[in-house]
């Protein structure tokens, strides 16, 4: 089955967002596209997206981290990963994190566009083209039931301080980061272990053994 066209653009770089829809808006019939700079504007998208392409280096919360936020707030949305910087470990991660591809800025139109149309049919999207070419498709992610979340080391040393009880202020003094950095890494903590709450995620988190 066919994702609707209805794409969400989240990069922090507005004339690669413009140019890259205007790409899609002459390629995909009927398009219904949504741009953002950061994985905050995106929450607040007036669309709700079949399929969203997320840079790796935004402001604030990066995409890696953010593959979590939108898989909670759009659960049957794809997400294409886009970076400028291609590696064996940052796509691993990206696929483990549930991203459905990861694309190369660098690749010429019809490379993306190609990585596009197969995703939203569902299907493989040439994991020959890696690494020469930069795209790369997942073949399996991290399930809801896995008993170890990925988080980052950030993630990780936010959800230690949390389960220590401690506000996002007080966590942002710690660590050195604003506020707004600190609620961003507390959601996709939230996200992560599939919970609602701080006292939720503390207790997940001890239960599975991830803080002591």
């Amino acid at each position: 089955m066919l994702l609707p066209p209805r794409i969400l653009l989240v990069d922090d770089h507005s004339l690669f967002r413009c140019g890259l829809r205007m790409v899609l808006a002459a390629a995909i019939p009927d398009l219904e596209a949504s741009e953002a700079a950061s994985l905050e504007e995106a929450m607040h998208a007036p669309i709700e997206p079949a399929l969203v392409l997320l840079d790796i280096q935004l402001h604030g919360l990066n995409g890696l981290e953010g593959i979590a936020l939108i898989k909670r707030k759009w659960p049957q949305a794809a997400v294409i990963m886009l970076s400028s910087e291609v590696s064996p470990q940052k796509i691993r991660t990206a696929m483990e994190r549930g991203a459905a591809a990861f694309v190369s800025k660098a690749d010429p139109a019809d490379k993306i566009l190609a990585v596009i149309a197969q995703v939203r049919r569902g299907l493989p999207a040439g994991l020959d083209a890696f690494p020469a070419g930069g795209a790369m498709a997942a073949t399996g992610a991290a399930t809801a039931d896995d008993p170890s979340p990925l988080l980052t080391p950030r993630q990780s040393e936010v959800l230690d301080l949390m389960c220590q009880g401690l506000s996002n202020k007080v966590i942002g003094r710690r660590l050195n980061l604003s506020e707004n950095t600190v609620r961003g890494h507390v959601q996709a903590v939230l996200a992560a272990l599939q919970v609602s709450s701080r006292s939720e995620a503390g207790f997940a988190a001890r239960r599975r053994g991830i803080v002591a």
